[in-house]
Formats: C-alpha cells, sequence, structure tokens
C-alpha cells in the first residue's frame, strides 16, 4: 500500500469491485485527493478507465455526519437531469468490506479553479465558466424534486427559520468570548425573516468554484462535486452563499473578488449574475436579498466559531489555522448585519 493511501485497504476494494462492479478489471492503482475533502476521497486507475471512491472517514462519527449515503443518493437522482454529476455505480454500506460505507462513481477528466479571477484565463473564458456557474445553479434549483425522488431529501417547513434556529444553537454551544455583532445579527435575521414563499428546491450547501470541474478546453461544467451538505431547502440560500463569497477581499479564506476589476477580467458583477439567475429561473427579481446574504454570512460565522472553539480545545486538525479563522468571525457578524441594512 502507498504512502498517501493508508486509510484504504486496496485488496479488498480491488477484491468487491471485481464482484460487484460490471466491466472492472485490475490492476488498481490508487491515490489519495488531497484537498478540500472531509470525506477522504481516492482517485482508482485501471487499464480500461478510471473511478473515484469517496469514503466515510474511519472512527467513531457524529450521526448525521460524513453521509456518503446521500451524497451517492443525490447524485443518482440527478443522473437525468440539467445538472451535471459524474455517474455513480455502486454505494457500499456494509462497513466489513473496508471499515466505512463508500461509493464509486466515474472519474470526470476536466479542471478545477480555486479562485474565482482564474488568472490563467482570458477575460472571455473567465466570463464563460462563470456563466455555466450560473446556468448550472438555475438549473439545479429547477430539478423537480418529486420526479427525481428527492421529496423526502430533506425536511418540511421554513428554510430560513430551521436554519437561524440550528446555527444560533451550534454558536451558542461553540461561544468562546461575547461578540456583540453576532448577538445584533442573530436577533435581526429572527426579526427580519420573511415570510415563507413557498420555494422548496434541491440546495447543493457548498455551491463554489471549486466544487465544479469544467471541460478542459473549454468553459462548461461537467461535474458538480461535493453534495455532502445538500438538503431541501430555500434556492436563494445557495445564490447568496456564492455572492457572499464574492464580497469578501480577493485571495481571502472565501475566496473573494472585492477590490478587483471585475470587468477587465471579463467577470460579472454581483448584480449581473443574479439578474442572468433570475432570468433563467423566470424571476422578475428578488426582494429583500440583504437577508438571504446576510443569513449567509451569519451561517459562515457560525461555523467558523465552530472551528475555533475545536481549536481552543486542541481537536482541530490545523489548530494554527483554526486560530486564524476564528479572528474573522466578527468580520462575517458585521458583514451579515451591513448586507441586513443594504435590504
Amino acid at each position: 500500500m502507498n504512502a498517501n493511501t493508508q486509510t484504504l485497504d486496496e485488496a479488498a476494494v480491488a477484491a468487491y469491485l471485481k464482484e460487484n462492479l460490471p466491466g472492472f478489471s485490475g490492476p488498481m492503482d490508487v491515490s489519495k485527493f488531497q484537498t478540500g475533502q472531509s470525506n477522504p476521497t481516492f482517485l482508482l486507475k485501471t487499464p480500461a478507465k478510471s473511478y473515484v471512491l469517496r469514503r466515510k472517514p474511519p472512527g467513531v462519527l457524529l450521526k448525521s455526519a460524513h453521509a456518503v449515503d446521500r451524497e451517492f443518493r443525490v447524485q443518482k437522482a440527478l443522473e437525468n437531469t440539467d445538472v451535471p454529476v459524474s455517474k455513480m455505480h455502486l454505494l457500499c454500506e456494509d462497513d466489513a468490506v473496508i471499515g466505512s460505507m463508500f461509493y464509486i462513481m466515474d472519474f470526470m477528466p476536466g479542471r478545477n479553479f480555486n479562485e474565482p479571477a482564474m488568472p490563467d484565463l482570458t477575460p472571455a473564458e473567465r466570463g464563460g465558466v462563470i456563466d455555466d456557474m450560473n446556468r448550472v445553479l438555475a438549473a439545479l434549483h429547477e430539478v423537480d424534486i418529486d420526479a427525481v425522488g428527492l421529496s423526502d431529501y430533506g425536511p418540511e417547513g421554513n428554510y430560513f427559520e430551521r436554519q437561524v434556529g440550528r446555527w444560533s444553537k451550534q454558536y451558542r454551544a461553540s461561544e468562546t468570548q461575547k461578540n456583540p455583532s453576532m448577538d445584533k445579527l442573530m436577533d435581526a435575521l429572527v426579526e427580519a425573516q420573511p415570510e415563507d414563499d413557498g420555494q422548496r428546491t434541491l440546495v447543493h450547501g457548498d455551491y463554489r468554484l471549486d466544487n465544479m470541474i469544467f471541460d478542459a478546453n473549454g468553459t462548461e461544467c461537467l461535474a458538480v462535486l461535493d453534495w455532502e451538505l445538500s438538503t431541501i431547502g430555500h434556492p436563494f440560500a445557495d445564490l447568496a452563499a456564492v455572492i457572499m463569497q464574492w464580497q469578501l477581499p480577493a485571495g481571502a479564506e472565501g475566496r473573494g473578488m472585492a477590490g478587483l476589476d471585475r470587468a477587465a477580467l471579463g467577470l460579472p458583477s454581483d448584480a449581473d449574475f443574479i439578474a442572468q439567475y433570475c432570468e433563467r429561473r423566470g424571476l422578475k427579481g428578488i426582494d429583500n436579498f440583504g437577508y438571504y446574504l446576510g443569513f449567509c454570512f451569519f451561517r459562515m460565522a457560525a461555523i467558523i466559531q465552530g472551528v475555533l472553539k475545536r481549536g481552543l480545545e486542541g481537536n482541530a486538525s490545523n489548530p494554527e489555522r483554526a486560530m486564524k479563522l476564528g479572528e474573522f468571525v466578527p468580520v462575517f457578524a458585521q458583514h451579515g448585519l451591513d448586507a441586513l441594512k443594504r435590504g
């Protein structure tokens, strides 16, 4: 077993696939993807084709965490829709095979971008990539969840009421010092919560450029990855999360574009991206978008606070980074308040 694949029993995987995956034949070369994966993910190369194995981490986990079975289900359901996903092959729910549940999907060759400025592309190419990002997001929110068998993939009820309550509770549980901006933001999100407009769609939960694979020689999105946080919810949460990232400084943890000359780079403004999305979905516009944006800043602040708490307790995988991220909690909270004021 190679040094970078110590968490995968290659022999057990090969034996299982030989018996359960039609067309599979070794030998199999295994390598681990190194970045951005809370669920360990491996590339399996064979002479005929390449696959991806995505597994739960070994060990004791929270009941709802690392739900690779949900990831498999949602991508399988999207197979014949306008949302590009890799082809799903099989889900192994038998922990005895490699120590945890895993699934197998096709490897999708192409290119991946870590920052929206995409320095190696031309302005026209950058614009094309972001436009297809917009197209796929609109297509995701137009999926008929009943027709694809996902109507029970998330709970009923007001998505924002549920989410604000959940993340406020999470924040309080991980609070390490008083943060007046965060206190104000949580109160304001409850007070300003819009009425439920009935929109109930599939949401990705972590929709961003680096979770997408694009054509190696073009701007078409070939696959959306990392569906761990997907659920049934409100589509504007996904849209606002994209805009939230872009409003941060360029090069920041949030993959921001603040301070960049977007027009010169061939990139749309926030307003243009929202307008394109609305046009694709047949919407006249979005009232009170500042609420959805403020919510996304709040949720990110709560997530970062949890990272900081784990860092202070010595439970973070990278304590130094956890402490650095923790400094941004009041920054995100203030951004959320500013977004609510702008409305």
